[in-house]
């Protein structure tokens, strides 16, 4: 009898049994340090100002609590406008001393910011755990690391900044806000690295860890005020943006309030599906889901879509939930009950359309089961709004372009993962897709020298890599911008249209026959698009004046639609322009500049007739011109890329693509000079403008004259167009203002002028940066070493 008991026992023990139920555990991580740290401050925290911790009285108070169990951690209090005062001040007083260290000087504190992390790398992942709900094995092999790669990363570029980033200097005070962790490393320590100081705004949810890392740079000996941690509410975030004192706000999350994806994975049926699945699951289930890239559309190819489904639903089964700090555990909670509910709510709505709906068990309290949504139309809102949970949507396709065509129906263009053995396919597939990280056979693969960054609606700057770093220098050329900041009426700027009325102050007629009887034939000035001249739609004109006042000629008055058949000749010319050859691209621009000196004399005297320059500054503005359309020639088929250097076993391939579709707003100054060196750089890089040229395809320069701000109002508000460079004063506010809306780049100038004669500001590697954005593709291997 007893060796029977003892048969049964070994037996449900048994390796198979085991390898079958997959029950592991319970592992639980030991959190009494964690909680002796928050002990150690009575679990009441303020800010950190200045290497000091401030209490200041009569605040609110917010109980951060651990999304596991639902028990309060610690109470964090709400900051105020004297808040903001106290902490930008002390930023602002640290960057006159930071700003001049040398590079190494700075490396140096980076360096031992990021041994310090490692020193106390167990006591942040159980923190990070406790605060965000995410398991302590994602924050001790994932977050943690990943801070500290980027610390080390860019204590490098700390070093090197001065022979490698020659021409760039630090913006001034930055503010990041609303990440947890490891994106509060991607944002800080670029920042720091060229010489900016720092004041953070940790999410609401999630303050904790913001607040031991500020610790641990005071630790490690970062000098006061260069790193500020204050805490508040969404309303402080709006108080640090607009503070007159700070120079760039750096932001990540969701779009309405922030930025955020909808990541399409695709599988064809090439592809190691078993292997397929397990990426699947990193897409969607790792930290809940709750990931901006997360790959939360699924799409399979037609022929193996079914039996991949299964597989899918197979691994569904096996996914752990329970206790952060469980280390035998695949997903903890969800970040708070409202973002609970929110999921839900996405959920049960697909139910009641029709859907089918497969979802696990999960415990009680704020978990919500992972969670596989098929048969589906491409418009359900589970397939185009990020739900930002553990909701993955599965659709099938047949062809490769359809896929593609399936993968860019999307406002966002955060992320993407393309499966298949066939690595031409699954590169050419990467490339068509329109996202700013693209992962061969794996997802959320992330390493500080890759910057990681959206397009389209995922927003424009990226964290990581050299690329990274150009978000938070100016051009050292550029002193910091001083203004009156104009109060603009967003709901009336550019808004009325207006056209000039007969102008009797005409200029003198050039004569053209010996007996002054025959005046020149009188020349019409049309809106050029679509590669072909076009009369306005409204039928009306402006009145160009010359340099003594009197009418020179008549251009047309552009409106609204005008504005509309300019940005549709240019999406329609962008996509093949940009497949051209850079080499092809140059030698039209080569060609450009070729015809407009054969035109030098007649460029000149219009420069004249209009500005009232001398004959000789004329020249030298024509001449400069056509040296920058050899420049930025040069350019079209030398700024494509590179290698980046990250961990992985593999090659990540960092692609510059152009952004698209850009306006240009063009300044007063340098009116030849300034239009050929914002629009030639575009063009370049493959990019199509809204703005006579020759053997340009039609469609990729588009020219529309008339009232600048009413012209720009429109192409910002359009949503096509990808990007809006310069303008007025009033009119660059309206391009920022409205452009957190629909998430265009801009590049504003405030009405300021540069000097467009000089290399550094008319032709810089800012004009590069601007008419670019970086893709990047993970390309993994293994055939032969699986390191």
């Amino acid at each position: 009898m007893a060796g029977k008991v003892g048969a049964e026992v070994e037996s449900n023990n048994s390796v198979a049994t085991l390898f079958n139920s997959m029950e592991y555990g319970p592992a639980p991580e030991d959190e009494k340090v964690a909680q002796a740290w928050l002990d150690d401050h009575d679990r009441k925290f303020g800010h950190f100002i200045n290497n000091v911790w401030v209490h200041p009285g009569e605040r609110k108070t917010y109980e951060t609590k651990d999304p596991c169990r639902g028990t309060v951690l610690a109470s964090t209090i709400q900051g105020n406008q004297d808040d903001v005062n106290q902490a930008v001040a002390a930023a602002k007083e640290a960057h006159k001393s930071w700003s001049k260290l040398s590079g190494h000087a700075r490396a140096r504190y980076l360096y031992s910011i990021a041994r310090h992390v490692q020193k106390h790398s167990r006591l942040i992942a159980v923190v990070e755990s406790l605060d965000n709900g995410k398991t302590v094995r994602e924050t001790r092999d994932c977050d943690v690391p990943l801070v500290v790669r980027h610390l080390y990363y860019h204590a490098g570029w700390a070093q090197l900044m001065d022979t490698q980033m020659k021409g760039w200097t630090s913006v001034g005070a930055i503010v990041p806000w609303n990440f947890p962790l490891m994106l509060l490393a991607w944002k800080v320590c670029p920042a720091l690295a060229m010489g900016n100081t720092v004041v953070l705004k940790p999410a609401t949810n999630t303050r904790l860890s913001a607040l031991l890392f500020a610790e641990i740079c005071a630790e490690a000996g970062l000098p006061a005020g260069v790193f500020n941690v204050i805490t508040g509410g969404g309303a402080m975030g709006s108080l640090l943006a607009t503070h007159t004192d700070v120079d760039k706000v750096g932001f990540t999350g969701s779009t309405e309030i922030e930025l955020g994806g909808k990541s399409p994975v695709i599988v064809y049926d090439s592809a190691d599906l078993d292997s397929a699945v397990e990426g699947v699951v990193d897409a969607i289930w790792f930290n809940q889901g709750q990931v901006c890239c997360a790959g939360s559309r699924l799409l399979v190819q037609e022929p193996v879509f079914d039996k991949f489904i299964e597989k899918v639903k197979h691994r569904m089964k096996t996914l752990r939930l329970g206790s952060s700090l469980d280390k035998a555990v695949d997903m903890g909670a969800i970040i708070d009950p409202c973002q609970l509910k929110y999921i839900a709510n996405y959920v049960d709505e697909a139910r009641k359309d029709g859907a089918e709906v497969f979802q696990v068990d999960a415990p009680a309290g704020c978990f919500y089961p992972p969670t596989l949504i098929t048969e589906v139309g491409t418009t359900s809102r589970t397939v185009v709004e990020e739900i930002f949970g553990p909701v993955l949507v599965a659709m099938p396709f047949r062809t490769a372009k359809e896929a593609i065509s399936l993968a860019n129906n999307t406002i966002y263009g955060l992320g993407a993962s393309v499966f298949s053995e066939q690595l031409t396919l699954a590169i050419e597939t990467a490339k068509m897709i329109k996202a700013g990280a693209v992962w061969i056979n794996c997802h959320n693969m992330f390493d500080a020298a890759a910057g990681f960054g959206g397009y389209k609606q995922s927003g424009y700057g990226r964290d990581g890599g050299k690329e990274g770093l150009f978000e938070y220098v100016k051009p050292s050329w550029q002193s910091r911008l001083n203004f009156v900041t104009p109060d603009v009426d967003m709901s009336k700027f550019g808004a009325s249209y207006m056209a000039d009325r007969p102008s009797i102050t005409a200029a003198t007629p050039q004569v053209l026959s010996a007996d002054g009887t025959l005046p020149q034939v009188d020349r019409t000035y049309k809106l050029y698009y679509g590669g072909a001249q076009k009369r306005p739609d409204g039928n009306y004109c402006r009145v160009i004046n010359n340099a003594e006042g009197k009418a020179f000629a008549l251009v047309g008055e552009s409106n609204r639609k005008d504005v509309r058949n300019a940005v549709e000749a240019a999406s329609k010319a962008q996509p093949g322009w940009d497949k051209r050859s850079g080499f092809n691209r140059s030698q039209i621009l080569f060609y450009w500049a070729e015809n407009l000196e054969q035109r030098r004399e007649e460029f000149v005297n219009h420069l004249i007739t209009l500005t009232g320059e001398s004959k000789e500054k004329a020249g030298q503005e024509v001449d400069a011109t056509v040296a920058r359309l050899f420049h930025w020639a040069a350019f079209s088929d030398k700024y494509g890329g590179a290698v980046q250097e990250t961990q992985l076993y593999g090659t990540v391939l960092r692609i510059h693509e152009p952004m698209g579709l850009i306006g240009v707003a063009c300044p007063d100054k340098a009116p030849l000079l300034g239009f050929v060196s914002l629009v030639a750089a575009a063009v370049a890089r493959g990019n199509a403008v809204v703005l006579e040229t020759s053997d340009l395809p039609g469609g990729v320069i588009n020219i529309l004259t008339g009232s600048r701000d009413h012209v720009t109002k429109y192409l910002t508000e359009h949503q096509d167009l990808q990007a809006m460079y310069f303008g007025s004063l009033e009119g660059s506010k309206f391009v920022e203002h409205t452009s957190a809306v629909n998430l265009k780049r801009t590049w504003v100038n405030y009405g300021l002028d540069r000097k467009w004669l000089d290399a550094h500001e008319g032709e810089g590697e800012e004009f590069l940066y601007q008419a670019t954005q970086v893709k990047n593709i993970w390309l993994t291997m293994g055939d032969i070493f699986a390191n």
